[in-house]
Protein backbone atom coordinates (compact mmCIF):
# COMPACT_ATOMS: atom_id res chain seq x y z
CA UNK A 1 0.00 0.00 0.00
CA UNK A 2 1.01 3.89 -0.62
CA UNK A 3 3.10 4.74 2.19
CA UNK A 4 1.36 8.36 1.51
CA UNK A 5 -2.53 6.85 1.39
CA UNK A 6 -2.13 5.12 4.35
CA UNK A 7 -0.72 8.28 6.30
CA UNK A 8 -4.02 10.22 5.37
CA UNK A 9 -6.15 7.27 6.58
CA UNK A 10 -4.38 7.07 9.52
CA UNK A 11 -4.64 11.05 10.44
CA UNK A 12 -7.55 11.82 8.10
CA UNK A 13 -10.44 9.45 8.42
CA UNK A 14 -13.36 11.40 7.87
CA UNK A 15 -16.11 8.99 8.85
CA UNK A 16 -13.78 8.18 12.24
CA UNK A 17 -13.88 12.10 12.75
CA UNK A 18 -17.97 12.14 12.08
CA UNK A 19 -17.97 9.55 13.82
CA UNK A 20 -16.49 10.92 17.45
CA UNK A 21 -17.76 14.82 16.75
CA UNK A 22 -21.30 14.24 18.53
CA UNK A 23 -19.80 13.14 21.69
CA UNK A 24 -16.73 15.85 21.38
CA UNK A 25 -19.18 18.58 21.04
CA UNK A 26 -21.51 17.07 23.96
CA UNK A 27 -18.78 15.60 26.15
CA UNK A 28 -15.78 16.26 25.60
CA UNK A 29 -15.82 20.04 25.24
CA UNK A 30 -17.87 21.05 28.03
CA UNK A 31 -16.38 19.07 30.45
CA UNK A 32 -12.50 20.64 29.29
CA UNK A 33 -14.23 23.92 29.59
CA UNK A 34 -15.14 23.14 33.33
CA UNK A 35 -12.12 22.03 34.09
CA UNK A 36 -10.16 24.95 32.86
CA UNK A 37 -12.36 27.71 33.69
CA UNK A 38 -12.50 26.14 37.30
CA UNK A 39 -8.76 26.01 37.88
CA UNK A 40 -8.27 29.34 36.22
CA UNK A 41 -10.74 31.32 38.71
CA UNK A 42 -9.57 29.52 41.58
CA UNK A 43 -5.43 29.72 40.88
CA UNK A 44 -5.97 33.26 40.05
CA UNK A 45 -7.46 33.81 43.80
CA UNK A 46 -4.76 31.66 45.30
CA UNK A 47 -2.54 33.70 42.83
CA UNK A 48 -2.95 36.64 44.37
CA UNK A 49 -2.79 35.45 47.94
CA UNK A 50 0.80 33.79 47.12
CA UNK A 51 1.58 37.28 45.22
CA UNK A 52 1.02 38.97 48.24
CA UNK A 53 1.93 36.78 50.65
CA UNK A 54 5.71 36.87 48.66
CA UNK A 55 6.42 40.47 48.80
CA UNK A 56 5.49 40.56 52.50
CA UNK A 57 7.67 42.19 54.78
CA UNK A 58 6.71 38.97 57.34
CA UNK A 59 8.97 36.19 56.45
CA UNK A 60 6.49 33.64 57.94
CA UNK A 61 4.17 35.02 55.02
CA UNK A 62 6.95 35.48 52.17
CA UNK A 63 8.81 32.00 53.14
CA UNK A 64 6.32 29.64 52.80
CA UNK A 65 4.82 31.20 49.75
CA UNK A 66 8.41 31.21 47.84
CA UNK A 67 8.63 27.38 49.13
CA UNK A 68 5.15 26.51 47.55
CA UNK A 69 6.09 28.08 44.14
CA UNK A 70 9.70 26.46 43.62
CA UNK A 71 7.63 22.83 44.72
CA UNK A 72 4.84 23.56 42.18
CA UNK A 73 6.67 25.13 39.97
CA UNK A 74 9.48 22.33 39.79
CA UNK A 75 7.12 18.95 40.21
CA UNK A 76 5.70 17.82 36.70
CA UNK A 77 2.08 18.09 36.04
CA UNK A 78 1.34 15.00 35.35
CA UNK A 79 3.24 14.15 39.47
CA UNK A 80 1.24 16.73 40.74
CA UNK A 81 -2.38 15.62 39.55
CA UNK A 82 -1.42 11.79 40.42
CA UNK A 83 -0.51 12.93 44.07
CA UNK A 84 -3.55 15.06 44.62
CA UNK A 85 -5.62 12.85 42.92
CA UNK A 86 -4.86 9.15 43.91
CA UNK A 87 -3.65 10.87 47.30
CA UNK A 88 -6.43 12.28 48.73
CA UNK A 89 -9.01 9.64 46.72
CA UNK A 90 -10.01 8.40 49.67
CA UNK A 91 -11.09 11.78 51.15
CA UNK A 92 -12.63 12.69 47.88
CA UNK A 93 -14.56 9.42 48.28
CA UNK A 94 -16.20 10.50 51.24
CA UNK A 95 -16.87 13.76 50.91
CA UNK A 96 -18.30 14.15 47.04
CA UNK A 97 -17.92 10.08 45.88
CA UNK A 98 -16.43 8.54 43.02
CA UNK A 99 -16.09 11.97 40.82
CA UNK A 100 -12.20 12.52 40.32
CA UNK A 101 -13.14 15.91 38.75
CA UNK A 102 -12.53 18.33 42.01
CA UNK A 103 -9.38 16.60 43.05
CA UNK A 104 -8.58 17.30 38.94
CA UNK A 105 -9.32 20.76 39.63
CA UNK A 106 -7.71 21.20 42.90
CA UNK A 107 -4.54 20.00 41.26
CA UNK A 108 -4.65 22.35 38.44
CA UNK A 109 -5.77 24.88 40.46
CA UNK A 110 -2.67 24.36 42.96
CA UNK A 111 -0.27 24.29 39.64
CA UNK A 112 -1.58 27.28 38.03
CA UNK A 113 -1.75 29.34 41.67
CA UNK A 114 2.26 28.65 41.72
CA UNK A 115 2.91 30.30 37.99
CA UNK A 116 -0.30 33.19 38.15
CA UNK A 117 1.15 33.84 42.05
CA UNK A 118 4.67 34.75 39.99
CA UNK A 119 2.86 37.16 37.68
CA UNK A 120 1.08 38.71 39.69
CA UNK A 121 3.93 39.72 41.75
CA UNK A 122 6.26 40.66 39.34
CA UNK A 123 3.56 42.99 38.33
CA UNK A 124 2.91 44.35 41.28
CA UNK A 125 6.63 44.79 41.86
CA UNK A 126 6.93 46.78 38.93
CA UNK A 127 4.58 49.56 40.00
CA UNK A 128 6.77 52.54 40.71
CA UNK A 129 7.19 53.32 44.67
CA UNK A 130 5.84 56.52 44.22
CA UNK A 131 2.74 55.50 43.44
CA UNK A 132 2.19 53.67 46.80
CA UNK A 133 4.11 56.68 48.82
CA UNK A 134 1.82 59.01 47.43
CA UNK A 135 -1.32 56.96 48.28
CA UNK A 136 0.16 56.87 51.67
CA UNK A 137 0.64 60.48 51.27
CA UNK A 138 -3.00 60.75 51.12
CA UNK A 139 -4.34 59.22 54.31
CA UNK A 140 -4.35 54.96 52.75
CA UNK A 141 -3.31 52.50 54.83
CA UNK A 142 -0.95 50.16 53.29
CA UNK A 143 -3.62 47.64 52.82
CA UNK A 144 -5.98 50.49 51.32
CA UNK A 145 -3.04 51.19 49.08
CA UNK A 146 -2.20 48.02 47.41
CA UNK A 147 -6.01 47.30 46.58
CA UNK A 148 -6.96 50.14 46.02
CA UNK A 149 -3.72 51.69 43.86
CA UNK A 150 -0.75 48.88 43.17
CA UNK A 151 -2.59 45.93 42.86
CA UNK A 152 -4.77 46.96 39.75
CA UNK A 153 -2.03 48.79 38.21
CA UNK A 154 0.24 45.72 38.59
CA UNK A 155 -2.43 43.45 37.30
CA UNK A 156 -3.30 45.32 33.76
CA UNK A 157 0.79 45.18 33.21
CA UNK A 158 0.85 41.43 33.17
CA UNK A 159 -2.70 40.84 31.59
CA UNK A 160 -0.69 39.27 28.78
CA UNK A 161 1.03 36.70 30.73
CA UNK A 162 -2.06 35.68 33.13
CA UNK A 163 -3.67 35.38 29.91
CA UNK A 164 -0.73 32.60 28.64
CA UNK A 165 -1.27 30.87 31.71
CA UNK A 166 -4.86 30.23 30.96
CA UNK A 167 -3.77 28.59 27.46
CA UNK A 168 -1.69 26.43 29.34
CA UNK A 169 -4.67 25.48 31.91
CA UNK A 170 -6.73 24.74 28.79
CA UNK A 171 -3.98 21.81 28.04
CA UNK A 172 -2.62 20.25 31.15
CA UNK A 173 -6.74 19.98 31.54
CA UNK A 174 -6.06 16.97 29.11
CA UNK A 175 -3.88 15.44 32.11
CA UNK A 176 -7.04 14.88 34.35
CA UNK A 177 -7.03 11.34 32.61
CA UNK A 178 -4.62 9.69 34.89
CA UNK A 179 -7.20 10.11 37.24
CA UNK A 180 -9.43 7.45 35.36
CA UNK A 181 -13.05 8.94 34.03
CA UNK A 182 -16.31 7.52 33.37
CA UNK A 183 -17.91 7.99 30.04
CA UNK A 184 -19.94 11.41 30.84
CA UNK A 185 -16.69 12.97 32.72
CA UNK A 186 -14.07 12.52 29.57
CA UNK A 187 -12.48 15.53 28.32
CA UNK A 188 -11.44 16.36 24.46
CA UNK A 189 -8.14 14.47 24.72
CA UNK A 190 -10.12 11.01 26.62
CA UNK A 191 -12.81 10.72 23.95
CA UNK A 192 -10.23 10.92 20.88
CA UNK A 193 -7.97 8.93 22.90
CA UNK A 194 -10.46 6.16 23.30
CA UNK A 195 -11.98 6.16 19.72
CA UNK A 196 -7.88 5.94 18.61
CA UNK A 197 -7.58 2.61 20.97
CA UNK A 198 -10.71 1.44 19.78
CA UNK A 199 -10.36 1.78 15.85
CA UNK A 200 -6.40 2.08 15.69
CA UNK A 201 -6.79 5.05 13.62
CA UNK A 202 -5.92 8.20 14.92
CA UNK A 203 -7.87 10.82 13.07
CA UNK A 204 -10.00 11.24 16.28
CA UNK A 205 -7.17 11.92 18.29
CA UNK A 206 -6.17 14.75 15.55
CA UNK A 207 -9.83 16.23 15.72
CA UNK A 208 -9.51 16.78 19.27
CA UNK A 209 -5.93 18.51 19.06
CA UNK A 210 -7.70 20.59 16.33
CA UNK A 211 -10.65 21.53 18.97
CA UNK A 212 -7.58 22.37 21.18
CA UNK A 213 -6.56 24.81 18.55
CA UNK A 214 -10.18 26.02 18.26
CA UNK A 215 -10.03 27.27 21.98
CA UNK A 216 -5.79 28.07 22.31
CA UNK A 217 -5.36 29.91 19.47
CA UNK A 218 -7.97 32.82 19.97
CA UNK A 219 -6.84 33.20 23.32
CA UNK A 220 -3.21 33.93 21.63
CA UNK A 221 -4.58 36.55 19.39
CA UNK A 222 -6.07 37.99 22.69
CA UNK A 223 -2.80 38.10 23.71
CA UNK A 224 -0.94 39.80 21.37
CA UNK A 225 -3.95 42.33 21.24
CA UNK A 226 -3.84 43.37 24.87
CA UNK A 227 -0.26 43.34 24.60
CA UNK A 228 -0.29 46.19 21.76
CA UNK A 229 -3.07 48.30 23.50
CA UNK A 230 -1.16 48.14 26.72
CA UNK A 231 2.41 49.02 24.77
CA UNK A 232 0.37 51.79 23.07
CA UNK A 233 -1.24 53.43 26.21
CA UNK A 234 1.81 53.25 28.20
CA UNK A 235 3.25 55.40 24.84
CA UNK A 236 0.56 57.29 24.67
CA UNK A 237 1.70 58.77 28.20
CA UNK A 238 4.70 59.40 27.62
CA UNK A 239 5.31 63.18 26.76
CA UNK A 240 6.72 64.54 23.03
CA UNK A 241 10.13 64.67 22.89
CA UNK A 242 9.48 67.23 20.00
CA UNK A 243 7.29 69.45 22.35
CA UNK A 244 9.20 72.41 24.06
CA UNK A 245 8.22 72.41 27.19
CA UNK A 246 10.57 75.37 28.40
CA UNK A 247 9.12 77.50 31.09
CA UNK A 248 8.22 81.20 29.99
CA UNK A 249 10.65 83.03 32.12
CA UNK A 250 8.67 84.95 35.42
CA UNK A 251 7.76 87.91 34.35
CA UNK A 252 7.80 87.76 30.81
CA UNK A 253 4.20 88.65 29.36
CA UNK A 254 4.49 86.43 26.50
CA UNK A 255 7.38 83.96 25.65
CA UNK A 256 10.30 84.92 24.14
CA UNK A 257 10.76 86.27 20.11
CA UNK A 258 6.85 86.41 19.82
CA UNK A 259 5.24 89.84 19.31
CA UNK A 260 2.96 90.41 21.89
CA UNK A 261 0.76 92.02 19.23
Amino acid sequence: MDPLSTLWETFFDWDAMREALPEMLTVGLPNTLILAVSAALLGSVLGMLLAIAGISRTRWLRWPARVYTDVFRGLPAAATILLIGVGLAPFGMQVWGPNPYPLGILALSLIAAAYIGEIFRSGIQSVEAAQLEGARALGFSWGEAMRLVIVPQGVRRVLPAWVNQLIALIKDSSLVYFLGLVASERELFRIGQDYAATTGNESALLLAGLFYLVLTVPLTHAVNWIDRRLRQGRAAALPDPDLDLDPVPAGTATPPGKDPR
